[in-house]
C-alpha cells in the first residue's frame, strides 16, 4: 500500500520473500557488491538498484532483502528508497522518459515538451502507457543545462529537444525502433539500466565505448579560463559528431591547461 505521493505505508504483514532460486542468485550478486565497501551498509544504494533490476521497481520484498543482507532495519532502507527519485516505488515501463522542467530547461521549452508528451501519450506525471513501454516523469534537473531543453530516457541524454523530437522519440520506443542518445550508450531497458547502475558490467558489445567525451558546450567555461575561447561552439545533433567535437575540444583544453602558468 502507498499514499498518493508514492510513499510506502507500514505493511500489515512482512512482504513475501524472493523465491529460493532468485534469493540465491541475488545473494551472490549482493556479496560482490558489499565486498566493494569497507562498511556493508555503504552498499545500500547499489543493492537497491540490484533489486530494482529484478522486479522493475523496489518492492517490499526488495527492501526486506536489502535490510537482511546489510543488517539494517526495513525502516532504514525505506528511508533511503523514498529519498532518491531514481528508485521507483511502483511498476513502470521499459523506458523511463524524464523531461527536465527546472528553470533553464523550462525557459528553453521543457514545460512545452512535457505538456506535449502528456497529451501525445495520454498519461500524466509518473504514469505508464497501457502497453507498458513508457513511464513519463518530470525531472527537476537533468544536470545538462548546456544542452537545454533535455529529455532523458533511462538516464541517457537526448539533448536540444523539441516537442516534435520528443514525440518522435517515444513513438520509436513504442514501435521497438532503436533510439540513439545524443551522447552516451545506446538504450537498454530500465531493468538492465538498473543492473548497470548496481555496478555490474554492461555486456553489450561496444556499449562501453559509446559514451564519448564531454560535449563542446560543456567545455566552454574551461576554454574561457584557458583563454582559448573564440566563438560560440556548434551544437551537433548526432552522436559521432558530438563525440568528435568533444574529444577535440577536451584535448585542446587539456593542452592549453598544461601550458598555462
Amino acid at each position: 500500500m502507498s499514499t498518493d505521493l508514492g510513499m510506502p505505508m507500514p505493511p500489515a504483514r512482512p512482504a513475501p520473500p524472493f523465491p529460493p532460486e532468485v534469493r540465491a542468485r541475488l545473494e551472490v550478486d549482493a556479496k560482490e557488491v558489499i565486498g566493494r565497501y569497507p562498511q556493508a551498509r555503504s552498499a545500500l544504494l547499489p543493492l537497491l538498484h540490484l533489486v530494482q533490476a529484478e522486479e522493475g521497481y523496489v518492492t517490499g520484498t526488495g527492501i526486506e532483502f536489502c535490510a537482511d543482507v546489510l543488517g539494517l532495519t526495513t525502516a532504514e532502507v525505506t528511508a533511503v528508497v523514498t529519498f532518491y527519485t531514481m528508485y521507483r516505488r511502483r511498476q513502470g515501463g521499459d523506458f523511463q522518459v524524464g523531461v527536465c522542467t527546472n528553470t533553464l530547461c523550462a525557459v528553453m521549452g521543457g514545460d512545452e515538451i512535457f505538456a506535449s508528451l502528456k497529451d501525445h501519450l495520454g498519461i500524466g506525471n509518473k504514469e505508464t502507457t497501457a502497453d507498458g513501454v513508457i513511464t513519463l516523469e518530470h525531472i527537476e534537473c537533468n544536470a545538462a543545462c548546456d544542452y537545454a531543453p533535455v529529455v532523458m530516457v533511462n538516464w541517457e541524454f537526448f539533448d536540444d529537444a523539441t516537442p516534435q523530437s520528443a514525440k518522435e522519440l517515444v513513438d520509436d520506443l513504442r514501435a521497438g525502433k532503436a533510439a540513439v542518445p545524443t551522447r552516451g550508450a545506446r538504450l537498454c531497458t530500465f531493468r538492465d539500466t538498473s543492473r548497470i547502475l548496481a555496478g555490474f558490467p554492461d555486456e553489450r558489445p561496444g556499449a562501453v565505448d559509446e559514451g564519448g567525451a564531454g560535449g563542446v558546450p560543456s567545455l566552454v567555461g574551461l576554454r574561457i579560463a584557458n583563454g582559448t575561447y573564440t566563438d560560440a561552439p556548434p551544437r551537433a545533433t548526432d552522436t559521432p559528431a558530438r563525440a568528435a567535437e568533444g574529444k577535440a575540444a577536451a584535448e585542446a583544453a587539456d593542452q592549453d591547461g598544461e601550458q598555462a602558468p
